[in-house]
């Protein structure tokens, strides 16, 4: 698959701690402000120059043909299959099966005016912009408290999400990493730790309300790997809960969560429409 991209590739106390929080914001070094490459010289172009299909269009990005994509989606959905640990298998089928509903999504934050200042302010979850020891102060019930509650339980981190490479449009890349850094605090929300059957459950949750591809393959394909038992319950229990839970409340995607760290999980999921998921 490398060798088929190969020609294309180019080279009070909880207060003050939780204010020294970072916040993304447009004037940090992003590679989705294309409108600070647009200006340097070697991204000019003049008017009679035709566009390369090829140009990368931000820091990560892969560009490549539909044939391509086409193989990479292929090969990464019988790789995930086969080993659904290998993250970046999980991230290529994302991505190449994933611009439409993209897309979508892209036009649901449009309408939105928090969803707007998302997009033009490019926040990012990773260790770089999130305080965890100042979260781990805030008081017990809060979000910005039970994440990182739920991170250490869980033994995972903010910066363990694949950079997006195969998405053509600088913007759709940026919803897709995004969609990616969020997912924990899905998992947060719903209450859901990262068990297979568990990670199936927010799968559906996830579908309902973006359609993305790579959910409904995982949801459909995931429950192979599990028992009979687990299966009637994911079928019975939790993918009911999924699709009632779909647009009973602000669309995920239209929330700034960064700003919810002192807000009450419980008022959180309120906002979002989340009722008390069935215990696992």
């Amino acid at each position: 698959m490398s060798q088929l991209l190969s020609a294309h590739r180019l080279t009070g106390s909880a207060r003050k701690n939780v204010s020294k929080l970072k916040s993304f914001h447009s004037g940090r070094s992003s590679p989705f402000l294309l409108h600070e490459l647009a200006n340097l010289p070697e991204h000019r172009q003049s008017p009679d120059t035709p566009l390369n299909p090829y140009t990368p269009k931000y820091q990560s990005h892969i560009p490549s043909s539909s044939i391509q994509k086409l193989v990479i989606a292929v090969g990464s959905a019988f790789t995930a299959l086969a080993v659904p640990t290998r993250a970046d298998m999980v991230a290529a089928l994302g991505e190449t099966t994933g611009p439409y509903a993209l897309g979508r999504i892209r036009d649901k934050m449009m309408a939105d005016a928090v969803g707007r200042r998302i997009l033009r302010e490019k926040p990012v979850v990773d260790s770089a912009t999130v305080d965890l020891d100042a979260l781990r102060q805030l008081p017990n019930g809060t979000f910005g408290r039970e994440y990182v509650r739920w991170l250490d339980a869980e033994g995972v981190g903010p910066d363990s999400r694949e950079p997006v490479k195969y998405v053509d449009d600088a913007v759709l890349a940026y919803v897709m990493q995004r969609y990616r850094q969020v997912h924990d605090f899905w998992h947060v929300v719903t209450g859901m730790s990262v068990s297979v059957e568990a990670e199936l459950a927010v799968k559906w949750w996830e579908f309902a309300h973006h359609g993305m591809p790579v959910a409904l393959l995982s949801g459909v394909f995931g429950p192979l790997r599990l028992t009979a038992q687990q299966r009637e319950r994911l079928l019975t229990v939790y993918v009911p809960w999924a699709l009632r839970n779909a647009g009973r409340g602000k669309y995920p995607m239209n929330v700034y969560y960064e700003e919810k760290w002192e807000m009450p999980l419980e008022e959180l999921r309120k906002e979002l429409g989340v009722e008390a998921v069935p215990a696992l």
